[in-house]
């Protein structure tokens, strides 16, 4: 067994399989992909998932000059509109269903029925602008619902001390602080046995 199939073995043990062994009915999780413009969010969805992804994105116009601040991504020629959607398939008894929602504020509308069912979020940020990842922490501590926050590997932000991550993004002691390589499914599968298992201590 290779270590990311190792991995996702580990997240279904975390995620309750033990408990459901004896009645092998496949366990479906909603899992939410948070954070701000341009963070990651499509390509961390993209590379987990073992069906094409169902992705939302569109070009960006001059429509959204002065909207949708691209500085710091310059390579960043399309965004997402209403949602990426992804699957996960830990074993015969539990899938994943990976939501990434918009990061733009005008269509966080959306957010409400997007987090309907869902067990808890990853909220990614970026360390170069951690402003953005403000609204998303705030939705997910104002209504409740179980969050770990993902550090995403961007040039330049390497060697970061995480008490210092934590101070200054103000999250609770007991959120768990992961870092993650959006690109690289391993890191973004430890990201997400992180929040099932954040997600069932929070539950018992």
């Amino acid at each position: 067994m290779d270590s990311v199939h190792g991995d996702r073995f580990a997240a279904g043990r975390a995620a309750g399989t033990v408990r459901t062994a004896e009645r092998r009915e496949l366990l479906p999780l909603k899992i939410l992909i948070a954070g701000g413009f341009g963070v990651g969010k499509t390509t961390l969805v993209g590379a987990l998932s073992e069906v094409p992804p169902l992705s939302t994105e569109q070009q960006m116009t001059s429509l959204s000059d002065g909207i949708d601040d691209a500085s710091i991504v310059p390579e960043k020629t399309t965004t997402t509109v209403a949602m990426d959607f992804g699957r996960v398939t830990v074993d015969d008894a539990l899938v994943l269903y990976l939501f990434g929602t918009p990061g733009q504020s005008r269509f966080w509308f959306m957010w409400d029925e997007l987090a309907k069912g869902a067990v808890g979020a990853v909220v990614l940020v970026d360390l170069r602008r951690i402003d953005d990842c403000f609204a998303a922490i705030d939705y997910f501590e104002n209504r409740g619902l179980p969050f770990v926050v993902a550090l995403n590997a961007f040039p330049g932000t390497e060697g970061v001390d995480d008490e210092a991550v934590r101070e200054a993004l103000a999250v609770p002691a007991g959120c768990p602080l992961v870092h993650v390589d959006a690109r690289d499914d391993a890191s973004c599968t430890r990201a997400l046995i992180a929040l099932v298992e954040h997600a069932l201590a929070r539950s018992t």
